[in-house]
């Protein structure tokens, strides 16, 4: 058992909701916070509105979403009276299908650079603070995430970038939304444990890493998360 995983879950719910209070104290410039619908988006989310009802909740709009995470979508936006955003690519699915063909076979790199990283690096521009819901245990390459860190877009923006969750592990988020009475979206108890675009996920192939269904295995992560050089 490590250390994150002894800290009562109401510890962690009020550090994080400090956290959360401290960065709107802080920081007079525009805040958003990233949301996929996900489990843990779920609880940030929920943390976020009970200290500023209105924050765009930004969604990437890729094309290639599962129909039960639009409808889940939909269905807490209207519960949690949300103000949706959603990011969406400057080029149609349909028109790049017809350029590139299926990308997400082929180039899911490029895929998610053109339906995912741009989109959302374009939307970040008019905001000083960008809420996530990265946990240190979703993955290998996010074991060393800071709760609070600098991230740097391509244009040269700069952002506070905040992770309240780091040190909640999977338990603690759903803990925390029985707690909450916050329905999950349905593809969990089909058992996905990470869920993005419907062609590039799967449920775990190794059932120690949650997202090991994504991307069939060939990577872990789409590439909003990684600094601009």
């Amino acid at each position: 058992m490590t250390l994150d995983q002894k800290i009562p879950l109401e510890q962690k719910i009020s550090d994080a909701t400090a956290l959360i209070r401290g960065v709107f104290a802080e920081n007079g410039g525009a805040a958003c916070v990233t949301c996929s619908f996900q489990t843990e988006c779920m609880a940030l989310v929920d943390l976020v509105i009970a200290q500023q009802p209105n924050i765009p909740v930004l969604f990437l709009e890729t094309g290639y979403h599962f129909p039960e995470t639009y409808a889940y979508r939909d269905q807490m936006t209207e519960r949690m009276h949300l103000n949706l955003v959603s990011l969406e690519s400057k080029m149609p699915v349909e028109e790049q299908e017809s350029r590139f063909g299926i990308l997400n076979q082929t180039a899911p790199d490029r895929c998610c650079g053109i339906r995912k990283v741009e989109p959302l690096f374009r939307g970040l521009g008019d905001y000083g603070v960008w809420f996530t819901a990265l946990r240190r245990d979703q993955s290998p390459t996010r074991a060393n995430l800071q709760a609070v860190d600098h991230f740097k877009l391509p244009t040269g923006h700069q952002l506070l970038k905040v992770s309240p969750l780091a040190d909640w592990t999977n338990a603690d988020v759903w803990a925390y939304l029985k707690q909450r009475s916050i329905p999950v979206l349905p593809l969990y108890e089909q058992g996905y444990t990470s869920i993005g675009c419907a062609p590039c996920t799967t449920p775990p192939v190794d059932p120690d890493n949650p997202r090991s269904g994504r991307w069939s295995g060939q990577k872990l992560e789409c590439g909003i998360h990684i600094q601009s050089e």
